[in-house]
């Protein structure tokens, strides 16, 4: 997916969405920014684009994918849009992947399925936006362990703080998903109820 120039894009959603604008200077350049910009507040319209695009890139996602996303959650009889699709978004595999630490970033976690790293149930998978399900196992490929890119994850994993609706043995690099991820489990990227307002309207 083509995005475009990174830092600039990440400077105007004003969130490090990006590995390359997750540091400090990132930051700091968001901050004298937001002191020295003047101009008109953002209509209500603009602030739910910026929230919408800043939830779609954070997770790595064109805009028919994230779009289709958002109708099946507003599609969904009886379930919360918005609780649906926050599930819906953590629940792809590459999302598991870097919620667990696996990866740094979600487009890591993405190259890393791509690559048939991981398997689920046993079968190796290659498809990053598979949906995982409560009990199904996720591991990482008996033939990848040995990769350099998990040497010392063990000890790496346990530094991580473990996302609460993820069972995960570092040891062994398998787990599973075990409850349905909520906001309070796996913070939003963006605000969903500004998100949905903008296909609403």
């Amino acid at each position: 997916m083509k995005i475009g120039p990174k830092y600039k894009i990440a400077r105007r959603l004003g969130a490090g969405i990006f590995e390359k604008t997750q540091g400090q200077k990132f930051a700091l350049s968001v901050e004298r920014r937001g002191q020295t910009r003047r101009g008109r507040a953002p209509s209500e319209f603009g602030k739910q684009l910026l929230e919408k695009q800043k939830m779609r890139l954070s997770y790595g996602l064109t805009e028919k994918q994230f779009s289709n996303y958002v109708q099946e959650a507003m599609e969904t009889k009886g379930a919360n849009p918005a609780e649906t699709l926050h599930q819906l978004l953590e629940l792809r595999l590459d999302n598991v992947i870097y919620r667990l630490g696996l990866a740094k970033t979600r487009r890591a976690a993405r190259q890393m399925v791509s690559h048939g790293h991981i398997t689920i149930n046993g079968v190796k998978t290659t498809v990053p936006s598979r949906r995982v399900h409560i009990g199904e196992r996720i591991a990482v490929r008996g033939g990848s362990k040995a990769s350099a890119m998990y040497t010392g994850f063990a000890e790496r994993f346990m530094e991580t703080t473990s996302p609460s609706w993820i069972s995960w043995n570092p040891k062994d690099m398998e787990g599973s998903v075990t409850l349905m991820p909520t906001a309070e489990s796996a913070s939003p990227a963006g605000d969903i109820a500004m998100v949905l307002s903008f296909y609403s309207r």
